[in-house]
């Protein structure tokens, strides 16, 4: 964190983001990635995807594998102010994000055991933030960490930046001897791994390959061994999942490359023209050329992180800071703390995906997977188009369904189920259901 002692460096620090904010939206050639980087769930043959299964189940056996979740937000978009990972969607079994996610880790583990015959564990490494982490333990205790151990399970804070007036001009006050400050992005995450002792944990226990997620995605597949096994057949350093984008409109984040440097970056929706933004593959006019969409579902090799993550860290070339207008409580001129109706100044924050340009071309992957199957991101209250409590439970529901009709189960027309992380993890081990009847609501 910026120490408020050096408020000149403090000021000159807000008058960079703003001018990289101007200057980021510059014109780039940008293209899609090569074929050779990257691969979908739904062309791959099923033997290349048996072997990339295999791989995955392997690494995680032999305790190779950790789990990085991205957890500092709050709820307050949903009208809560827990940490998000402590909200029900409203399933029948009322599970939390947080529940979901651990028997997703519950279930892979065992499964990854099963087939090696050993007992790996997977190492759980969940960022939060200072207005979360303490709720966040306590929700983890107060539930028995989820059948998890305890030892498998690490919290670690983020960093804060300062937040100020919206001109830039000012530092703001939340107290007279203490200024205003927010957690420093999800690019917050290489300066937390450092300063955490996570890096060192890492070489400690033999952990070879990162899984990083956001805690938003109800349907995420939590150490992905296929993403996993992708990943380590092709010596990727760092690779991605992503989705289809839904249409050209869609406000997403591309994985793109940028043919000027020859990296792969991600250009975000405000950034893109409208031509770029519908332009259509020459061969089929039905795909848009730019559509693999940014999820935050990615993979980092140990080694090339911890070469990396020093040059990266306070690094404007690679971790610049972004800025933000928001709606801040500060002191006025009286000294009184007002909480403005409308945006009043900027917070700073880092990107995760900014130091994508470090990495070669040719050490970089994408992996697509199917939306209904993958993602679905809790984002905004019920009323709103997309990404509510609303449509993340049917999206969940609709795919525990799925998994149960395809063996054989019986589910009335437009009728739901859901089927538990600890039964399934991806459609898996669900023969007993064939022939038996379901209800809506029915838990399997």
């Amino acid at each position: 964190m910026l120490k408020i002692e050096n408020p000149n460096k403090l000021l000159q620090t807000i008058t960079d983001a703003i001018e990289f904010s101007k200057n980021n939206s510059k014109a780039r050639n940008l293209n899609q990635l090569p074929p050779q980087q990257t691969a979908s769930v739904d062309d791959v043959d099923s033997e290349l995807k048996s072997k990339w299964s295999k791989l995955g189940l392997e690494a995680i056996a032999n305790n190779e594998v950790a789990v990085i979740l991205v957890a500092g937000g709050q709820g307050t978009r949903l009208g809560s102010s827990d940490p998000k990972g402590c909200y029900d969607v409203g399933l029948p079994s009322h599970k939390s994000l947080f529940q979901i996610q651990a028997e997703k880790i519950l279930k892979i583990q065992q499964i990854a055991n099963k087939t090696l015959n050993k007992s790996g564990l997977l190492n759980w490494y969940i960022m939060t933030s200072q207005p979360t982490r303490e709720s966040t333990e306590k929700f983890f205790e107060k539930n028995d960490f989820f059948g998890l151990s305890k030892d498998q399970i690490t919290f670690f804070n983020q960093g804060t930046l300062p937040c100020f007036d919206i001109d830039g001009n000012k530092i703001l006050l939340e107290q007279k001897n203490k200024y205003c400050e927010s957690p420093d992005g999800n690019g917050g995450l290489y300066k937390a791994l450092s300063t955490n002792g996570i890096m060192d944990d890492f070489a400690k226990k033999g952990i070879k390959h990162i899984h990083l997620y956001c805690v938003d995605n109800c349907l995420v597949k939590v150490a992905d061994p296929v993403f996993l096994g992708f990943c380590i057949d092709r010596e990727f350093e760092l690779a991605t999942k992503v989705v289809t984008k839904r249409d050209a409109s869609e406000s997403v984040g591309l994985i793109v490359v940028d043919d000027d440097a020859k990296k792969p970056c991600v250009i975000e929706y405000s950034e893109i023209s409208q031509e770029l933004a519908n332009k259509t593959e020459p061969e089929d006019s039905s795909k848009l050329f730019f559509r693999a969409a940014n999820i935050v579902n990615h993979y980092y090799n140990v080694d090339s992180l911890a070469r990396n993550i020093n040059d990266w860290i306070d690094n404007p070339k690679y971790l610049p800071l972004h800025i933000a207008k928001k709606k801040i409580a500060s002191l006025n001129e009286e000294g009184e703390l007002i909480k403005p109706s409308e945006p009043n100044g900027l917070k700073l924050e880092q990107f995760i995906f900014d130091v994508f340009p470090a990495i070669e071309l040719s050490k970089f992957g994408c992996l697509e997977v199917d939306r209904s199957d993958e993602f679905s991101p809790l984002k905004n209250s019920d009323g709103a188009k997309n990404d509510t409590p609303t449509t993340c439970r049917q999206h969940y529901l609709q795919l525990g369904t799925r998994w149960v009709k395809n063996n054989g189960g019986i589910v009335p027309e437009g009728e739901l189920v859901e089927v538990s992380g600890l039964t399934s993890y991806g459609g898996e081990g669900l023969e007993f259901v064939n022939g038996k009847q379901f209800k809506h609501g029915d838990v399997i």
